[in-house]
């Protein structure tokens, strides 16, 4: 999977064929609740006061702005989504195969650091 363009190993066919998860998989888990927290993640959502709701929503229509296919345990992405408030939340989820979605960390993205919620300054 080295060498992948952001988007391109989260196809519905090339994912599916990779055993992985396919972006629309993960933004229906997360809009339905089933996902789980890193340790990491769980501390930061509970700083952050992101709330179940929050993340269903941003999660429904999340899409991928940075994509990481050789992270260290399985191939993940950072997702831009948002709230029904309009709150940009960023999620860095795995795409590996599992009953629940893990979301490896969660925050709100900082304007000195992220030009329009999705592009790195």
């Amino acid at each position: 999977m080295a060498g992948l363009r952001c988007g391109a190993a989260f196809t519905s066919g090339g994912a599916e064929a990779l055993g992985m998860k396919t972006l629309a998989e993960i933004r229906r888990q997360l809009a339905a609740g089933e996902y789980e927290f890193s340790r990491h993640a769980f501390r930061r959502a509970v700083e952050r006061n992101i709330s179940e709701p929050e993340i269903r929503a941003a999660g429904a229509g999340a899409e991928i702005i940075e994509n990481y296919p050789d992270d260290k345990y399985s191939p993940s992405a950072l997702l831009l989504g948002f709230t029904t408030a309009g709150r940009a939340l960023h999620f860095q989820v795995s795409f590996g195969e599992s009953d629940l979605t893990k979301i490896i960390t969660i925050y709100e993205p900082d304007a000195n650091e992220w030009i329009e919620h999705r592009k790195r300054r």
